[in-house]
């Protein structure tokens, strides 16, 4: 059993500080990576040390592997956590840790190789008896193969890239006519996207359910899962409320799912954290979706109503620890809902509204939990995903919960940029989504009633006196600049614990 004192959180924003708290309660030295644009970012500071590891973009910078573990190797790091995106799931940055003997926290790259390609992962479920989705076992070769395929699962269908993810790769065909250019645009995107145009069929479910359940397994035989949650209002495949329990679950449901979603982690000797990811139909029947062979983003609403860490979790499997617990020592608490607060315009096709952030108020009180990274004075880069913090709110009930999640997000104030927060209050108070009655369509469905009717911009106070207190420091830089006087430089470079790569 190995006994980890330093991680480095090759990740940024708000997964980066979340592990850094789990890392400071468990006394364990987190060191945190940046790429230039986020020098300034939170999970800088918050860290024990911090190394810049490249420029902006992504490839030079957060997916640069060689570099990241040279920056490990540096500052003697035990252990590394890749938190979510970027290379949490790539299988050659955890083979490089093992060649370097540095712990990646994750499943084996052996694990996430079989589980990132969708076909090998539905023909692992399928001989595990997990139910799967009617459709090719095997990628297509060309246009014609897919005619052959609906004569037996009938249209409508999903061409999805094998090596997908995030919602590229994917065409849904509702006629036959749109096969052959829904499959040339699906390979065109896998491969841009992925660097593999592999791309498979499964039956379309009409009015899914996207329920996922989240699975711990230690290194010693021992499979748990920690309950669903419901992820089903989503945008472009891309999820932007999560709740558990699931409003759609019964408990007999909840039981075969859960033992499936089990069934499956036992099935590939998966090890960590992971999630099972179902469709579910109108008649209850469940299929295997995929799984994410890394924490999610909406883990906290699963710690909220089960009472565990499970960065905490993922660090002592890494160790090579037991399972603290059995099944039968879990149960649900309670109700849990978060919403993805991101820097983006709902009134204008969902676009990036990067920007400089002049006020902030986060939602406090009982029950409010809010995972971020911005705050007043930052300004956010247009480099990476838009999602700036993510707002978990716990209630006895469900409706409690969601009186609660109304209450934080009318409390929840930032300036200087368009944020997705009052969409998301529109969301809490649709009738629908109230009672629990609704599935992936959300979105499409209630599309016109979510959209801004007021015909004018919520504009505050505080948005004008920021704007002039920046008017007025502009002017006072200028005046100064003529004088020759000289403006103060950042200290952030000066500072001992930040080394430059």
């Amino acid at each position: 059993m190995t006994s980890i004192k330093k991680i480095l959180v090759a990740n940024r924003g708000e997964i980066a500080i979340r592990i850094m708290r789990t890392c400071r309660e468990m006394n364990i030295e987190a060191v945190a990576v940046f790429s230039e644009a986020d020098r300034t970012s939170l999970h800088v500071r918050y860290a024990h040390e911090a190394h810049l590891i490249g420029k902006a973009p992504s490839n030079e910078s957060y997916l640069n592997i060689e570099k990241i573990i040279e920056v490990a190797k540096y500052c003697k790091a035990d252990a590394i956590h890749p938190g979510y995106g970027f290379l949490s799931e790539n299988a050659t940055f955890a083979r490089r840790c093992k060649e370097e003997g540095i712990i990646f926290i994750g499943p084996s790259p052996e694990v996430i190789v079989q589980m990132g390609d969708k076909i090998m992962a539905r023909e692992a479920m399928t001989k595990a008896d997990v139910p799967v989705v009617p459709g090719t076992a095997e990628s297509i070769s060309d246009e014609k193969e897919v005619f052959e395929v609906i004569k037996d699962i009938e249209l409508p269908i999903m061409i999805k890239a094998a090596a997908g993810g995030g919602g590229k790769g994917m065409r849904l065909v509702h006629k036959e006519s749109e096969i052959e250019s829904a499959v040339r645009a699906a390979r065109s995107e896998a491969l841009s996207s992925f660097g593999d145009d592999s791309v498979y069929i499964e039956k379309y479910i009409t009015s899914p359910h996207h329920i996922e359940f989240q699975i711990l397994a230690d290194e010693h035989g021992n499979v748990i899962h920690l309950f669903e949650r419901e992820c089903s209002i989503q945008r472009r495949h891309q999820k932007m409320i999560e709740e558990t329990p699931s409003p759609l679950m019964t408990p007999e449901l909840r039981e075969k799912m859960g033992q499936s979603a089990v069934e499956a982690a036992k099935a590939v000797n998966y090890t960590g954290a992971g999630t099972i990811e179902f469709l579910v139909d109108n008649n209850l029947n469940y299929y295997f979706l995929e799984m994410n062979t890394r924490l999610q983003v909406e883990h906290p609403i699963t710690e909220r109503v089960t009472g565990v860490d499970l960065v905490k979790q993922q660090i002592r499997i890494a160790e090579g620890q037991e399972l603290e617990f059995k099944q039968k020592d879990l149960s649900q608490k309670g109700h849990s809902i978060e919403c993805r607060i991101y820097a983006e315009d709902p009134d204008n096709n969902f676009m990036p509204s990067p920007g400089k952030i002049y006020k902030i108020s986060e939602p406090l009180g009982l029950g409010v939990r809010t995972d971020g990274y911005v705050y007043e004075g930052y300004e956010i880069p247009i480099f990476y995903d838009p999602m700036i913090s993510k707002l978990i709110v716990w209630g006895k009930t469900r409706d409690e919960a969601i009186n609660r999640m109304r209450r934080a997000l009318y409390e929840y104030k930032i300036t200087g940029i368009k944020t997705s927060i009052k969409y998301l209050e529109r969301i809490m108070g649709n009738a629908e989504f109230i009672k629990g009655d609704y599935d992936t369509h959300f979105i499409e469905d209630h599309q016109k009633e979510l959209m801004d009717k007021s015909g004018h911009k919520d504009i505050s106070d505080m948005v004008v006196i920021a704007a002039f207190i920046d008017y007025l420091q502009k002017i006072s830089s200028s005046e100064n600049s003529s004088k020759d006087f000289v403006t103060p430089q950042s200290r952030w470079k000066n500072i001992p614990y930040i080394n430059h790569f």
